[in-house]
C-alpha cells in the first residue's frame, strides 16, 4: 500500500503542476520557485510532514519536498545557532542533494558529449 500512496501522491503533484503550466502563463522557472516556497510554507504550518509520513517519496521527491528539507534545515540550524541558522540551515540540509545533481550531470556530460546548438 505504500507504494500505491506514493505512486498516487506524487502523480496528483506532477499533474496538478502540469495543469498550472498548460493553463496559465507561468514560465517553468516560476512554477517551480513557487513549488519550492509552497513546499517551505505547507512544512511551516506543519501540513506537509503528515503528507510525506502517508505518501513517502511521493511526496518528498518533487519540489515541494525540496522546500520541506530546507524548511526542516532552517528550523534545526535556528535552534542551534540562532539567527545566522536562518542562513545556513538550508545550504547544509540541501548540499548531499545539490552535489549529487552537479557531479551526476558532469558526469553524464562526459558520457554523452553534449555539443552546442547552432
Amino acid at each position: 500500500m505504500d507504494y500505491f500512496n506514493a505512486f498516487w501522491v506524487g502523480g496528483l503533484i506532477c499533474a496538478l503542476v502540469q495543469i498550472l503550466l498548460d493553463r496559465t502563463k507561468l514560465m517553468p522557472g516560476r512554477v517551480m520557485v513557487l513549488l519550492v516556497c509552497s513546499g517551505v510554507v505547507l512544512s511551516a504550518v506543519g501540513l506537509y510532514q503528515p503528507l510525506t509520513d502517508y505518501a513517502g517519496a511521493g511526496a518528498s521527491v518533487p519540489l515541494l519536498g525540496f522546500g520541506q528539507v530546507l524548511w526542516k534545515g532552517m528550523k534545526k540550524a535556528i535552534d542551534k545557532d540562532g539567527f545566522i541558522g536562518l542562513f545556513t540551515g538550508g545550504f547544509t540540509a540541501c548540499a548531499v542533494g545539490v552535489s549529487a545533481a552537479l557531479i551526476f550531470s558532469y558526469i553524464a556530460s562526459l558520457v554523452c558529449k553534449p555539443k552546442m546548438r547552432e
